[in-house]
């Protein structure tokens, strides 16, 4: 999946009359983000580092709620069915926000009819990783054992991304591992830890966690090049040709939200991710900052719907 000038996007701070008046008006209670995914999923890490400077700019508490299951839908519409007044908004991710549009027959939320996006947040890579007891020294060596005993080798996924990696691994490697589904990606990275996985595509700051404590053994990222926090580790691409994946964080709020506070949420959120010691915080656990405008985010999330739908068709998963 080659990256879009999108990702590359500058830090646009939102200003003008929508935003002054928002600022004396809103917000004047603490707000709540839904994280639609388990305490200690990248998207959790992600906001927990966010929340903080993000109460401080805006004055207010923020709050963050995991609210998990159905593979990230049932928070998210919770969400969208609620109040839009600015005081509950939710992340949408490269599963909730694209993917579910194709595997899930009848969602229950539309992320671009149902949401009004505040902002872009992040991106990120996928580690892939294997028990320290692996053989595996490489991906080559992986994809080597696949080859030579088809079908036994397993690996586990815990939202709709990390499967569609691994399967477009497989389909490009002509391999063919067996998917394992679990709650979520840290479910899922601790049966690969207990050796019970061969392998698993993971959230790039847990799986590194795991890699320095010893616990399981990095064979590649899933970013077009390695990653500055772990250089050693290369990317999957070089290995199997043309493989890219990346995982991606916006902010939402319901549909209706006011554009006043639509406008205000933006201008905070661009600050807060421009600050030096949120950068530093989140380039530690391998996330590379975006923001930009509401639209700059709409239009990614609109061609991300299109690319992850394709990609799914290709790897041979269909609705549910």
């Amino acid at each position: 999946m080659k990256r879009r000038p999108l990702l590359a996007a500058p830090f646009i701070l939102a200003a003008g009359q929508a935003a002054g008046q928002a600022r004396g008006t809103w917000p004047d209670r603490p707000l709540r983000i839904v994280v639609a995914f388990p305490a200690g999923s990248v998207t959790d890490s992600l906001m927990r580092i966010v929340a903080d400077p993000l109460s401080r700019e805006l004055g207010q508490p923020v709050v963050i709620e995991n609210r998990a299951g159905a593979n990230g839908a049932i928070g998210t519409e919770a969400v969208a069915r609620g109040p839009a007044d600015g005081y509950t908004m939710c992340v949408l991710s490269v599963t909730n926000g694209a993917l579910n549009t194709f595997l899930i027959r009848r969602l229950p939320y539309d992320p671009l009819r149902d949401f009004a996006q505040i902002g872009f947040l992040a991106v990120a890579p996928y580690v892939l990783v294997v028990p320290n007891t692996s053989p595996a020294r490489s991906v080559a060596d992986l994809l080597a054992q696949a080859r030579e005993r088809p079908g036994m080798l397993t690996f586990s996924h815990g939202n709709a991304s990390a499967l569609i990696g691994s399967e477009m691994i497989n389909r490009a490697a002509g391999v063919q591992m067996t998917p394992i589904p679990y709650r979520g990606g840290p479910e899922a990275l601790t049966d690969v830890v207990a050796g019970r996985i061969d392998s698993t595509l993971t959230d790039f700051a847990n799986g590194m966690a795991q890699v320095r404590e010893g616990r399981v053994r990095a064979l590649g990222v899933t970013s077009a090049a390695a990653s500055p926090l772990a250089p050693e580790i290369p990317p999957i691409g070089a290995a199997v040709p043309g493989f890219e994946l990346i995982v991606w964080f916006g902010l939402s709020a319901p549909a209706a939200t006011p554009a006043p506070v639509v406008a205000r949420a933006n201008e905070a959120l661009n600050t807060v991710l421009a600050l030096p010691e949120t950068r530093e915080r989140l380039g530690r656990l391998g996330f590379t900052p975006q923001g930009g405008t509401p639209a700059v985010f709409e239009a990614f999330l609109r061609q991300q719907i299109a690319l992850l739908s394709e990609k799914a068709r290709e790897v041979g998963l269909e609705p549910q």
